[in-house]
């Protein structure tokens, strides 16, 4: 098969590393100065779970005619995923698989309404891992799994359960799922509080929850997220919010978001696809989002 990774920053710079072990042809699309490190040095990952380098990778700067992929791991950031969809658009067919591993849920619904493609999947990163000023591939920890299935309860793609395949073979934790829906929402739930608390504050995970302002808001961001979820018909066996308080009291202290990050580096955030996407979203169905829009304004006032 033919699989493009389309964006080499962390998760897409990892799964191209693991999936360049496969008999598959790997291609990868990265910009500017990105680009030319990984034309001229080749593509490395450091993790403990067993670092690897590439002398030569098939590297472009953007998608053509001339190949027709198979499967498409879209691992842009949120805010250059519009242009890359209306991209797209030119040079991919109904069977073609989108396997969209980009923070919320905004990129599958952007898929379902722009794209008329036979099957819409969802993909979830459970990952901490960043591409340096090298594009060094620098993987943190041992946690490393990905989830992909279809949006529409449709377990069955030949081509997905072949990836999956030789996934296990080479080490790469990428799962195929039939509850891909429960699994991104689960995620935004936390992320998009997450994400917000943290930049908001300007504070870690550990210090939020340390005083009960911020910890209470924290929660209510969460419960806004997970209100959300019932119109879009994603049933939960337990309530998320509480699972998720359980699982912040054993993180890490320190633990802090990508988007705090960004905002320290002074790079472009993806705040209007998270809390943002919780604000429009909440005025369609007519629901309170009194939290996030504490937090939208809030970080544009920082």
């Amino acid at each position: 098969m033919k699989i493009l990774i389309y964006g080499v920053g962390g998760i897409g710079g990892f799964i191209g590393s693991y999936l360049k072990k496969t008999n598959n042809e790997i291609f990868f699309i990265s910009r500017g100065e990105t680009n030319n490190l990984l034309k001229k040095n080749g593509l490395k990952l450091q993790t403990v779970l067993g670092s690897c380098k590439y002398r030569k990778i098939d590297v472009l700067e953007q998608i053509n005619r001339k190949i027709n992929f198979d499967i498409i791991f879209l691992t842009v950031k949120l805010y250059d995923f519009d242009d890359v969809i209306c991209k797209l658009k030119k040079y991919i067919d109904k069977d073609t698989i989108l396997l969209p591993f980009q923070n919320g849920i905004y990129a599958e619904d952007k898929i379902n309404k722009e794209l008329d493609l036979n099957n819409l999947f969802g993909a979830v990163a459970q990952i901490s891992v960043h591409i340096n000023k090298n594009a060094e591939i620098i993987h943190n920890g041992k946690l490393a799994s990905f989830f992909v299935g279809n949006i529409n309860d449709d377990p069955s793609n030949e081509k997905l359960e072949l990836i999956w395949s030789e996934s296990q073979k080479i080490g790469l934790d990428l799962r195929y799922v039939k509850n891909i829906k429960e699994k991104l929402w689960d995620k935004f739930i936390f992320l998009s509080a997450y994400s917000g608390m943290t930049t908001l504050t300007k504070m870690t995970i550990g210090q939020i929850f340390e005083i009960k302002k911020f910890k209470d808001m924290f929660i209510d961001a969460m419960n806004e997220s997970y209100s959300l979820s019932s119109f879009y018909n994603v049933n939960f066996l337990k309530n998320p919010v509480d699972l998720w308080i359980e699982r912040i009291s054993k993180m890490p202290y320190d633990m802090t978001s990508s988007m705090f990050l960004d905002y320290k580096n002074k790079k472009r955030l993806e705040l209007d696809w998270l809390s943002g996407f919780v604000i429009e979203r909440s005025k369609e169905f007519k629901i309170e989002c009194k939290v996030h829009k504490k937090i939208v304004d809030g970080i544009k006032l920082i």
